[in-house]
């Protein structure tokens, strides 16, 4: 069988390997792991007490339409429920995008490094990946509206952008925007938002009526803690939302994910708690990490950058043996740099003492 060119050369994504596996790799036990964003404080005990409830009912297929999530979610945005597309994760979002607005050959606009399933997808489409370079760690939205050309279709604009956690301000993100083509689709990941805590960080669900197309993504992974059940969403004008529906499977999202997802939102307790726990251990991590001699670069998120000064797999490779995962940053062209999420405070301090170790 004959693959198309553009399949051949994907690069898959690789994504950090389980607890239970690297414990059985390693041959160690009682791991903490704060390598993937995760929410350090587990899942909304309102979305679980909802999820089982709803157990009884996996005889059934889901509500198609994500009807009662849809409304909630639009009384808590502000917008119209026509306005809201979910997903299989955020990821799915980006991918329904590119299938429904991308042709073999158009060009996509993204930073790099970023997050690596704009590239991944765009190129499973047929499309282009056109990357820019980032400066000094920040999305440079001036490069990339230098690469917009008459085959452009779509931009990716990553803010809070992993892996640096770093955001672009308002005032660069519209001056940015005067310069996008009217019929470009503008598609701003806010995975993030919720950590946020520079309040000059735009957000896209002040540009939904303006005379741009700006897709906002958002995820209840991060903040809500529902990573393991993949649901994400989108808002974005009615012209985009129809079709995408088209294109979608009818039951993408699952009856768990949409159930949990809706006690979540009215979690506000749990919301508050997770971006306290957040804030609080950002700000631990960057004092102890400092104290070693060692330089973390500030975030916008609940992750952060460590500058070893060395190489990073390779102690990634003795704190994985202490028993902490963390995130080497190779692949993201920072071969010296490790990522890593806020823990619990004691998984924090677990990380401190674990990395002093390593280096």
């Amino acid at each position: 069988m004959k693959l198309p060119d553009y399949i051949v050369k994907l690069k898959p994504y690789v994504p950090g390997k389980p607890i239970e596996e690297l414990e059985r790799e390693y041959g160690i036990s009682g791991s903490i792991k704060l390598a993937s964003n995760e929410n350090p404080i587990g899942p909304s005990p309102k979305a679980l007490e909802a999820i089982t409830g709803a157990l009884k009912n996996l005889h059934r297929y889901p509500d198609g339409s994500s009807y009662y999530l849809r409304k909630r979610l639009a009384e808590k945005l502000k917008v119209s429920a026509n306005r809201i597309v979910f997903g299989n994760g955020s990821d799915e979002i980006i991918e329904l995008l590119v299938r429904t607005f991308l042709q073999e050959g158009d060009e996509v606009v993204m930073p790099e490094p970023s997050f690596l399933m704009y590239e991944i997808m765009v190129q499973a489409g047929g499309g282009r990946p056109v990357k820019v370079a980032l400066k000094e760690r920040v999305l440079d939205l001036e490069g990339m509206a230098e690469c917009i050309s008459s085959r452009t279709r779509m931009i990716f604009v990553n803010n809070p952008n992993n892996p640096t956690g770093t955001i672009v301000s308002r005032d660069d993100f519209e001056e940015f925007l005067q310069r996008v083509p009217p019929e470009v689709i503008v598609v701003l990941d806010e995975a993030y938002i919720d950590f946020v805590r520079d309040k000059t960080c735009p957000t896209g669900l002040d540009y939904l009526d303006g005379d741009k197309i700006v897709v906002t993504l958002r995820t209840f992974s991060k903040a809500y803690g529902l990573a393991g059940l993949r649901i994400g969403y989108g808002v974005m004008k009615e012209s985009l939302t129809d079709p995408m529906h088209r294109v979608r499977q009818p039951f993408n999202t699952n009856l768990l994910a949409q159930v949990g997802a809706l006690a979540a939102l009215d979690d506000d307790a749990f919301l508050e708690k997770t971006v306290s726990t957040v804030h609080k251990g950002l700000d631990f991590l960057y004092r102890e990490v400092e104290k070693l001699g060692l330089r973390c670069l500030p975030t916008q998120t609940n992750f952060f950058l460590i500058d070893l000064e060395r190489d990073a797999k390779s102690v990634f490779e003795k704190m994985l043996r202490g028993g902490v995962i963390v995130r080497p940053m190779t692949e993201y062209g920072y071969p010296n740099h490790i990522r890593i999420n806020v823990g619990l405070p004691e998984e924090n301090q677990r990380f401190v003492d674990v990395l002093r170790e390593a280096i």
